[in-house]
């Protein structure tokens, strides 16, 4: 499992912290540190044991209001850096 913290800009929380499988496929924990504490708890749940390819698709420029950006938009950003960083050191 490769674990990272990620910080997202222009969203609540402050960090956002993801693991990965070893081979970067499979999202086995997200953790949101600050922002709406029970959508980010449920994001969390939804997406564990998800495809991170299969997710990002999903969720990848979703946005929050004006800010051209949500959680879930950062947290794909966190997953695909947490996904290349696990390939990188398979």
């Amino acid at each position: 499992m490769y674990e990272m913290d990620f910080t997202p800009a222009r969203v609540c929380p402050r960090n956002i912290h993801v693991a990965v499988s070893d081979d970067g496929n499979t999202i086995e924990e997200v953790r949101f540190y600050g922002g709406c504490n029970g959508n980010t708890k449920a994001v969390a749940k939804l997406v564990k044991g998800q495809p991170v390819d299969q997710i990002v698709e999903l969720l990848e420029g979703n946005t929050c209001g004006h800010r051209g950006t949500s959680c879930a938009d950062q947290m794909t950003k966190a997953l695909r850096q947490a996904q290349g960083a696990a390939r990188a050191m398979a």
